[in-house]
């Protein structure tokens, strides 16, 4: 899964993923609405490919842990609206993905936007680690 195109830009419902680059930004396209739009070099906009999360030993991105929820919960929707859910069912299954999380680095509104957008991703069709795993097989195959 590849999440370089991926973007979350601030003041901007969503995420959005990169259509093509102009002189002055990027063409985005909204992955929930399909709507696309010019953004600025001005706009604050991250990659959720440059994305990590806190464990307590490095930080893992975001792909990794993005892969483990999809084989969690076999490649469903969180059982609960990101927006609505407690803390405690949020992380219980933050916990139950990545047992070795930083409790004390990673906060409730990590852990929201973890799922709120684990769910958007899914729907757009951008979860595919299986696709992954193939990729890297083959290149493995081909080095031996």
């Amino acid at each position: 899964m590849d999440l370089t195109n991926i973007l979350v830009i601030s003041g901007k419902p969503d995420l959005s993923e990169l259509v093509s680059q102009t002189k002055g930004g990027a063409i985005v396209k909204n992955l929930v609405t399909g709507q696309k739009y010019p953004v600025f070099k001005n706009d604050r906009i991250s990659s959720l490919g440059e994305i990590r999360i806190f464990s307590e030993s490095d930080e893992r991105p975001l792909d990794e842990v993005y892969a483990a929820i999809y084989k969690h919960l076999e490649a469903k929707p969180t059982a609960f609206d990101p927006k609505k859910a407690e803390s405690k069912e949020m992380f219980a299954l933050l916990e139950a993905v990545m047992p070795d999380y930083d409790r004390e680095r990673v906060h409730t509104s990590d852990v929201k936007k973890l799922f709120l957008w684990y769910n958007i991703l899914l729907a757009a069709d951008k979860l595919e680690p299986e696709a992954e795993e193939g990729r890297l097989e083959a290149e493995n195959v081909s080095n031996e």
